[in-house]
């Protein structure tokens, strides 16, 4: 089941995150997870919020480009060797990981992942049929 992340392209300048957040905010969007990448002139921020479709018309109404893709989320043991054993079963299956990022939770037994993988389908069948637990928002 591929969960949909947004990605905000944003000038790499002071303020921008804050009011990234505050159009969320503003809008009443709970910010589930969040990456931000940068260079030297812009940054690309991906998030899990709890309404992607709000999110996505309050950030087009600010002015903000915005963008949805659907990423693989999993949960993984919380274990020394938990991250490796999961990701070895997507490798061994030829998937390919392209970038990742945790999300906090109260989840004590578990880490719970977003991965944006090159078959989120496959990546979700592998994940299920090696007992890996699949997110859901």
């Amino acid at each position: 089941m591929a969960v949909k992340q947004l990605s905000v392209f944003l000038e790499n300048k002071p303020g921008t995150l804050a009011n990234l957040a505050s159009i969320l905010a503003d809008a009443k969007i709970n910010l589930k997870a969040m990456t931000v990448a940068d260079t030297k002139d812009f940054g690309i921020a991906r998030m899990i919020v709890d309404d992607t479709d709000k999110a996505l018309v309050a950030l087009s109404s600010a002015g903000q480009t915005a963008k949805v893709r659907e990423v693989c989320g999993f949960k993984v043991p919380d274990e020394v060797g938990g991250l490796a054993k999961v990701l070895g079963i997507l490798a061994e299956n030829g998937l390919s990981v392209e970038y990742m990022y945790a999300i906090i939770t109260s989840d004590s037994d578990t880490a719970h992942i977003v991965a944006r993988v090159d078959d989120n389908e496959a990546a979700d069948k592998v994940l299920l049929d090696n007992g890996i637990e699949l997110l859901e928002f």
